[in-house]
């Protein structure tokens, strides 16, 4: 019997996300550093930055974002002191709050510093939309969060704490959903950051398969997800319908197939009356990482360092060793490591252990550094 092979990319992040684990439970299997003697607390500050480009974006998503700030032990003290800035994302379904739970901070944060990790200002921004997911992309119906990251989250941590307001003094870090947003925002925005930090990151790849099971099958529940679309009175409707990763695919249709003309939720799906649309599946397509790459290879090779790791039991590994593959094959320096682990149970020891020492050695700490 004839198996779907469907292209349809707005299955990506819901075969990559739930099949390592959901999110909901990530927080359980998250192993936790020990505290570390001596360690010194940081100061967290839990503020909202507007975002000039989120502004009428056609999902009436809130445009004053949540952004937790964490400023390092001697920030208080030494009033004369900048800091290099790292920007952290955060995954999908989740927002910064529950971010900051999965990777434990601030008590990674001190655990690195008294490690020996130079202090850096950590922001860990909130991306999470009605779909709960932004996909750090720049839509007419989402909003432009990679934009808003990269701009507008800058500006406003530049203008308002003692950085040092340097592109050699700025990392981006991010896991799944997070590190999709890290290899996109990192692609094309190398002249806002110096440091590349890609954990685990998901939707990489333009292709997916449509699921196991006859062809027909596959027919039928793109046939059953339309008629849902076309029924939904507007956006909260349609997501109060599909709690969790049920909303995965209309996250990634407003993200990359934004429809202005397509009222009330003004995104395209990829398929019609259950067969595939090539026009559109091309726009997710050209939104994948591994799709692009090829055309900011100049951009990647500015950057001071770039790292890359992935859980060996975690099904994302293939595509992001693709990545790393890639890189390597255009004298892209990075390192890549395949640690022992999930999707979600390392990261708190990884942004501890790994994460800030790669950029405790790779940014600038000095306001002349070029």
């Amino acid at each position: 019997m004839k198996t779907s092979i469907l292209l349809v990319a707005s299955t990506i992040v819901v075969v990559a996300l739930t099949a390592p684990a959901f999110q909901a439970r990530a927080q359980v299997q998250t192993n936790v550093p020990e505290v570390v003697p001596g360690a010194k607390p940081t100061t967290v500050e839990r503020i909202k930055i507007h975002g000039a480009t989120l502004e009428g974006n056609l999902e009436g998503d809130a445009v004053d974002r949540d952004v937790i700030v964490f400023l390092p032990p001697s920030y208080g003290r030494e009033t004369k002191r900048r800091y290099p800035v790292v920007y952290a994302l955060h995954g999908y379904s989740i927002g910064a709050e529950q971010w900051s739970h999965e990777i434990h901070v601030p008590q990674t944060i001190e655990g690195a510093f008294a490690k020996g990790s130079q202090e850096v200002i950590v922001v860990l921004p909130d991306s999470k939309t009605i779909y709960n997911g932004s996909m750090y992309s720049s839509s007419a119906t989402a909003g432009d969060f990679e934009n808003y990251i990269a701009h507008d989250v800058v500006a406003y941590v530049d203008a308002h704490y003692r950085t040092l307001a340097n592109r050699n003094s700025r990392g981006l870090v991010g896991h799944s959903m997070g590190g999709y947003g890290a290899s996109r925002i990192g692609m094309k925005h190398s002249d806002v950051f110096g440091a590349l930090y890609i954990m685990s990151p998901c939707c990489l790849s333009p292709m997916a398969g449509g699921g196991p099971g006859p062809a027909d099958q596959a027919k039928e529940r793109a046939i059953a997800n339309e008629k849902k679309v076309a029924a939904a009175k507007s956006p909260t409707d349609l997501a109060a319908q599909s709690p969790g990763f049920g909303a995965a695919q209309y996250a990634t249709a407003a993200a990359w197939a934004p429809d202005p003309k397509n009222p009330p939720l003004y995104f395209d799906l990829p398929t019609k009356d259950g067969a595939l649309q090539p026009e559109i599946a091309a726009k997710f397509a050209a939104n994948a990482p591994l799709s692009f790459v090829d055309q900011y290879i100049g951009s990647l090779k500015r950057y001071r360092a770039i790292a890359i790791d992935v859980g060996d039991q975690d099904g994302l590994r293939f595509d992001t060793i693709k990545l790393h593959g890639i890189l390597d094959s255009y004298g892209v320096a990075n390192t890549f490591e395949i640690y022992s682990g999930t999707h979600t149970s390392a990261v708190a020891d990884r942004f501890q252990n790994h994460v800030l020492p790669f950029f405790s050695k790779s940014l600038c700490f000095s306001a002349d550094c070029h």
